[in-house]
């Protein structure tokens, strides 16, 4: 049991690189099972959904190493398709396994995933792509199993442009016979880094990043060395948090067109924030404005991952903000904990209503998933007094030691370890 500690009112200053991007890296992995040899990704996080993953494509057969930011796969040794219950109900991201597993190498069979409950998140369109390109697919006890002796390319339109179901059936396509078309296909930039990847393994993949990629299979994949992108969900969480402590924060690694709507909005706060090449700086010298609407979308939209991290800056400006969650029903879990602080909040079916007050105190709150638990330490970095965020685990589940980064910039932040608590499991033991 781990908490973290933060004495609030320190402003952040200096310069930090951004680390590689999780949802990148988490289908590339899944995407080197298809490799015919020894791959290797650079600049991985090291977070527990990667370890996870990793873990899987070892129980898998696959020779694994990670080391420092640097994993090294070889699937040449997989000797079974069948994803461990166990480490599936860990993450939802080993859904990713399903398409490259099946191509590869005509069946899989998996448990429903898990990961954060903030809201439905079927698997039905990765279902259904699937099956148009010729799986047979069994659903039943809670495990999904999918054969198939050899895909075929199709024709595919999602009915809602799902990054996880682009992904799954760009890797399914990309050893299927003839050419598919994904249609109302997401955009988000991980998709771009993904079919980057494919492409230096040897697949023949266009128009990603827009609206209809079209993927035309090849016999076999090679093997590669590839660098994941920087991870625009923390480098998003970085900024706000030297806006929320008024700063002067510079960050490097950063790919600044993956994050024009968070820019912009930011940017309306009054904040002022300069792009040049890859990197991003922050000063905030004045007061915060309210904005009049910020609604999650689909990229280029406004990322929902960034909805609750942006509302705990909101909660110090001047004015009310209007804040609408278009993407998951249930990404507003952490209102109840940011009121604890002092943060006037009221929600309205799928719309949150922030007006500003002077100050935030610090509490004991509690992270219910990784983003709200993200915008609590943010909280907690503006507010009067001690904050104790509990439950970090899911903060670790995006975010490679956040109090560490936190630190480098001036934070009093520290991870705390419940030793009473660990000894006690390990005398039940």
């Amino acid at each position: 049991m781990e908490r973290l500690v933060i004495e609030g009112g320190e402003r952040l200053s200096g310069s930090i690189r951004v680390h590689g991007s999780k949802n990148a890296a988490l289908p590339i992995l899944a995407a080197v099972v298809m490799a015919d040899g020894e791959t290797v990704v650079h600049d991985v996080p090291n977070l527990d959904d990667i370890h996870v993953m990793l873990d899987i494509l070892r129980s898998l057969g696959a020779r694994v190493t990670y080391d420092n930011g640097n994993v090294t796969v070889d699937p040449r040794t997989i000797h079974t398709t069948d994803v461990p219950e166990h480490l599936m109900r860990l993450m939802r991201s080993s859904i990713f396994l399903m398409g490259p597993l099946l191509t590869r190498f005509g069946s899989v069979r998996v448990s429903k995933p898990g990961g954060c409950t903030i809201g439905s998140r079927p698997v039905d369109f990765h279902l259904k792509g699937l099956e148009l390109l010729g799986a047979e697919i069994t659903d039943r006890h809670g495990f999904i199993e999918c054969r198939a002796e050899r895909l075929r390319g199709a024709t595919i339109f999602l009915d809602y442009p799902s990054v996880g179901a682009t992904e799954n059936l760009m890797m399914a396509a990309a050893l299927a016979d003839g050419e598919t078309v994904i249609g109302n296909a997401a955009r988000e930039p991980e998709i771009r880094d993904l079919a980057d990847f494919l492409v230096r393994l040897g697949a023949r993949v266009r128009g990603a990043g827009e609206d209809t990629i079209t993927i035309e299979g090849v016999p076999r994949l090679a093997s590669c060395e590839f660098d994941v992108s920087p991870d625009r969900v923390v480098a998003g969480t970085l900024l706000l948090a030297a806006a929320v402590t008024r700063g002067n924060v510079q960050l490097r690694n950063v790919r600044a067109a993956d994050l024009t709507a968070v820019i912009t909005k930011l940017r309306e706060t009054g904040v002022q924030v300069t792009v040049s090449h890859d990197i991003l700086e922050l000063k905030r010298t004045g007061a915060l404005r309210a904005v009049d609407r910020i609604q999650t979308a689909p990229f280029p939209g406004f990322p929902t991952d960034l909805q609750a991290p942006f509302m705990s800056l909101l909660t110090l400006a001047n004015g009310i903000s209007v804040i609408s969650e278009t993407v998951f029903e249930d990404r507003f879990q952490h209102v109840s904990e940011l009121q604890r602080m002092g943060a006037a909040i009221k929600v309205d079916l799928r719309s949150a209503f922030v007006r500003g007050v002077k100050e935030l105190s610090g509490a004991v709150v509690e992270a219910t998933d990784l983003r709200a638990g993200a915008a609590l330490v943010l909280a907690g970095l503006a507010a009067e007094g001690t904050t104790v965020v509990e439950r970090v685990h899911h903060i670790d589940r995006g975010y490679e030691a956040l109090e560490l980064q936190l630190q480098d910039l001036g934070a009093r932040i520290t991870r705390v370890r419940d030793a009473k608590r660990r000894i006690g499991k390990k005398a039940d033991a």
